[in-house]
């Protein structure tokens, strides 16, 4: 046989990712279909198109509940403060975990742990959004202290100062900016698996082609996911400042840079962790199901409060 093929066991699959132009037949298609097996459609650089499931959930329940909280200011605030709190507590984290500066990190953390006290205060979404929006400042002002230095051998100097996006600017920022849309794609797929409609959120306001339910649950993951992601392939040289593409806008990854990148974040998602609430190991990919199937269970009446995961 052909030593390029890989073969997978059907049982063995949650989703199927078609990078560029992938043909599928239709034997297989109408299996992944029966299995309720999402099949995600990306293009070649990795940007997602769409996904093709199956006739899906059925709980109509689930999403009248869903839209009816929705209209609800202060549902939306209690959800959008879980989210946002069990952000910051992660962004923490992560500084506390993977510090690498000459400072000490106490004054980082201590001013996150000032906004995540403001943000439990918060009345409204506007000032919630301003209490994340100081702590991101923080946090990512701080986050070239993350990063292995420039001096040091193997270590590059990624120039990163602050996040920007649309388009990112520098090589971490074109990371973070890939890692988020998959970590996009994969709540969207999660969130349509388990019965929601994707685009109807509470903390993100609700816009044309915008998947604010999958950005809202994303929230408290994009540090745990994505942000580690970017510090391993950077810190561990997987990927090197060679890797990108520079235009007069733009930096972008090259192919081969993107499908090493693409295969990091897998093997995050599919990192096992103890849940500090139940206290059994599961992978990120399951833990996203688990509290996708939380936050259902919370509209629907049935648990007093949406759990967030935070981790120490």
């Amino acid at each position: 046989g052909n030593p390029n093929v890989t073969t997978a066991r059907l049982i063995d699959l949650s989703e199927v990712i078609l990078q560029g132009n992938v043909m599928i037949t239709t034997p297989a298609l109408h299996e992944l279909l029966r299995r309720e097996i999402p099949l995600v459609w990306t293009t070649h650089g990795g940007w997602y198109l769409g996904h093709t499931q199956g006739v899906g959930h059925k709980n109509v329940e689930l999403r009248t509940e869903q839209y009816r909280h929705s209209f609800d200011e202060r549902r939306c605030l209690q959800l959008a403060r879980g989210w946002v709190i069990a952000k910051l507590t992660n962004q923490r984290v992560m500084l506390r975990r993977n510090w690498r500066g000459r400072e000490p990190v106490q004054p980082a953390l201590d001013a996150i742990d000032s906004q995540i006290r403001n943000a439990r205060h918060a009345e409204n979404l506007a000032s919630l959004l301003g209490h994340e929006g100081s702590a991101a400042a923080t946090y990512f002002g701080e986050f070239p202290n993350l990063l292995k230095p420039a001096e040091q051998d193997g270590g590059f100097d990624f120039d990163f100062k602050t996040r920007n996006r649309r388009p990112p600017t520098d090589p971490v920022n074109a990371l973070l900016s890939f890692a988020y849309a998959m970590l996009t794609r994969q709540w969207v797929t999660t969130l349509a698996a388990v019965g929601f409609d994707p685009y109807r959120g509470y903390f993100h306001q609700p816009r044309y082609g915008k998947p604010a339910l999958a950005l809202d649950m994303m929230e408290p993951f994009r540090p745990l996911v994505a942000d580690s992601t970017v510090l391993q392939v950077i810190n561990n040289g997987e990927i090197k400042p060679g890797d990108f593409q520079r235009t007069a806008a733009a930096v972008a990854l090259t192919e081969d840079a993107r499908r090493a990148f693409i295969e990091a974040f897998e093997r995050r998602l599919d990192h096992e962790i103890t849940h500090p609430l139940f206290k059994y190991r599961l992978s990120y990919r399951r833990l996203f199901e688990l509290h996708a199937r939380l936050l259902g269970r919370y509209l629907l009446g049935e648990l007093d409060d949406n759990p967030n995961f935070t981790t120490r």
